[in-house]
């Protein structure tokens, strides 16, 4: 590691100011940035530590929505009573996240922010239409979440809170990859009202919604209808772990298992 500055504000006011002085990065969790400093991929000035603010915690219902501060840690979601009498799905998905010290660490926030292709959050704030609320605005998720580790963000902006409207149906189903546990495809399903939704991660550079499964689930909502339903996979990713053709059949797979369950 190398020599940088560590500022541990108690507000979000004093964090957002100190974010103005050089190439400052916000530290959440730090399960993605501080392995990439070590590796020198991100060499940061300085870090502020977002753990020091009370205002970024805690979980909470508030008429049909889901309150999740952003500083909510991965094990505090799964083990949430209040999440899992809400959204059993989001509690499922929290406690399938890497491995019991990442879920310790890794936050909520940290994970949205970052953005990464193979992420589960990204899915459940998408499949669930959530809205990422920061200390300028609030962004709705299909407004986020626009490229590969990229989002709406802009400098200084942080995350304080994700609001999840409470859904009639929803569940999550993951093909991961046995030693990270990072979603090779994972589908977040849910139905509320009328309005289904289906998003995908680790298909893609990006988390995305699939419009025909939408459609296909607002008709009748059960694994038949996504019968003759198939996903191009032209623009998914193929690495050493999965073909774009695999990754395109297992988002069939996925999101006939997440039907099925929710």
């Amino acid at each position: 590691m190398y020599e940088f500055a560590y500022h541990r504000p108690n507000s979000i006011r004093k964090a957002s100011s100190l974010s103005a002085d050089g190439d400052a990065k916000f530290l959440a969790g730090g399960q993605t940035l501080l392995p990439t400093m070590k590796q020198r991929l991100a060499a940061p000035d300085a870090l502020i530590d977002l753990a020091g603010i009370e205002a970024l915690q805690g979980i909470e219902m508030k008429g049909r929505t889901l309150h999740v501060g952003a500083m909510s840690r991965h094990a505090d979601v799964a083990s949430s009573a209040v999440v899992r009498e809400a959204i059993p799905a989001l509690a499922a998905l929290a406690g399938g996240i890497g491995d019991p010290h990442v879920r310790s660490m890794g936050t909520i926030g940290g994970s949205v922010a970052n953005n990464d292709p193979a992420a589960d959050y990204p899915a459940a704030c998408l499949g669930l239409g959530a809205t990422i609320v920061t200390n300028k605005r609030r962004i709705s998720a299909d407004d986020f979440f626009t490229d590969m580790f990229e989002t709406a963000l802009e400098e200084g902006e942080i995350i304080t809170k994700v609001l999840f409207p409470v859904p009639r149906r929803a569940a999550y189903a993951k093909f991961d990859n046995p030693a990270s546990r990072y979603a090779l495809v994972g589908v977040f399903v849910s139905k509320r009202g009328r309005d289904v939704r289906v998003a995908v991660t680790g298909a893609g550079p990006c988390v995305f919604r699939v419009a025909a499964m939408e459609e296909a689930l607002s008709n009748r909502f059960a694994t038949k209808s996504l019968d003759g339903v198939s996903v191009d996979a032209g623009d998914l990713n193929s690495d050493i772990h999965a073909s774009a053709e695999y990754r395109a059949h297992l988002i069939g797979v996925m999101a006939r298992r997440a039907v099925a369950a929710a």
